[in-house]
């Protein structure tokens, strides 16, 4: 039996007629004149194909009608073309959307993507252990400490990338992982309301994925670098104990209540969005009284009043190329792509300008 293709018409008979055979990749070799793992790398769009063998390869497929069957493909090439997310949120932006680049690479490149929802209760190796043992390999979205804890665990013999927070200078992943320099994304967000004229800049922090409660993340490291080089000693950052508009607000109401806040940045748009409410509560107003940054360039950031200024992520093409670092740890004949995340923009829009007070 023949595992590792089907033609869209190979069913159909008239009476009295055998089914067709479904063309395999073996037939579409031997149509084309060279070896099935030929097909196998034009399939998969490996760059190391002749532009003249590649073109006989395409007519072959075309002239027989084949069509890879994914799982046929899998058993036939000895590669799994599954792959399992490990991560501990789905319905925020940057990790929706960096499963979105995920979803995409994998569609693209003939392989199924599941997802495993990570929680605190989790007995965190048997859920690693559990989640590897189809095959295939891990993706790990790592910005807080349930999804970094999981890629430390995740064995050295399973193939593993990631999408991470900015690492630490001079210190690098357990594993091949992607990120941006978000970093350096907030200190130039920092020094932009220093440009304004504003005296200091308050910070909101995200939970970080790294060391104790008190450790700051690559965005709350930034903010500070921009104060100490314009000789500012930073105040105390809020925040950092959640991720949504609530938490924002909670912290908003206790800026609001200090007159010397002018400007603050806000570790992603979803604390901006609760600290806008807070302020607008409180009488003050955005940007005249205070000035207001958010981070990643949510959907509804440009949409809300005023509209929100913030730092763009381009998360979609995280995914994107983790997915490549991963497919290459799967693919023997796959050369993961040069990186082509661009890294990050700010965006300026109306939260944020010259003081009135």
């Amino acid at each position: 039996m023949d595992v590792t293709g089907h033609t869209s018409s190979g069913n159909h008979r008239g009476p009295g007629q055998e089914p067709r055979k479904a063309a395999s990749i073996r037939d579409v070799a031997e149509a084309a004149g060279v070896s099935y793992q030929t097909v196998s790398r034009v399939l998969n769009g490996h760059p190391n194909v002749r532009e003249v063998t590649r073109n006989r390869v395409e007519a072959a497929i075309e002239t027989l009608g084949f069509r890879r069957n994914a799982t046929a493909f899998a058993l036939a090439s000895g590669v799994t073309r599954s792959v399992t997310v490990l991560t501990s949120n789905t319905t925020l932006y940057g990790y929706a959307a960096t499963l979105q680049g995920l979803e995409e690479a994998a569609s693209a490149a003939g392989y199924s993507l599941g997802v495993k929802v990570l929680t605190p209760e989790d007995d965190l190796d048997r859920t690693i252990s559990s989640a590897a043992a189809g095959g295939g390999g891990l993706m790990v979205i790592g910005f807080d400490r349930l999804g970094a804890s999981a890629l430390r665990r995740v064995p050295a013999d399973v193939p593993c990338a990631a999408v991470v927070e900015a690492p630490p200078h001079g210190r690098r992943p357990p594993r091949p992982a992607v990120w941006a320099d978000d970093r350096e994304a907030a200190r130039a967000a920092t020094a932009y309301l220093l440009q304004l004229g504003h005296q200091t800049v308050h910070y909101v922090a995200i939970p970080t994925s790294v060391g104790t409660r008190r450790s700051e993340g690559p965005r709350a490291q930034g903010w500070r670098k921009a104060l100490e080089e314009a000789g500012i000693t930073p105040p105390e950052p809020h925040g950092g104990k959640g991720w949504d508009a609530q938490a924002g607000y909670d912290e908003g109401e206790q800026l609001a209540r200090d007159p010397g806040v002018t400007a603050i940045l806000c570790g992603n748009d979803e604390l901006a969005l609760g600290v806008l409410r807070a302020l607008h509560h409180a009488g003050r107003s955005v940007p005249g009284d205070v000035s207001v940054i958010g981070f990643d360039d949510a959907p509804h950031a440009g949409f809300v009043t005023p509209a929100l200024s913030t730092v763009r992520m381009d998360f979609q093409g995280l995914g994107r190329d983790a997915f490549a670092l991963l497919r290459g740890q799967l693919e023997s004949d796959y050369q993961p792509p040069a990186r082509t995340f661009a890294g990050t923009d700010l965006v300026i829009r109306e939260s944020s300008g010259v003081t009135d007070v």
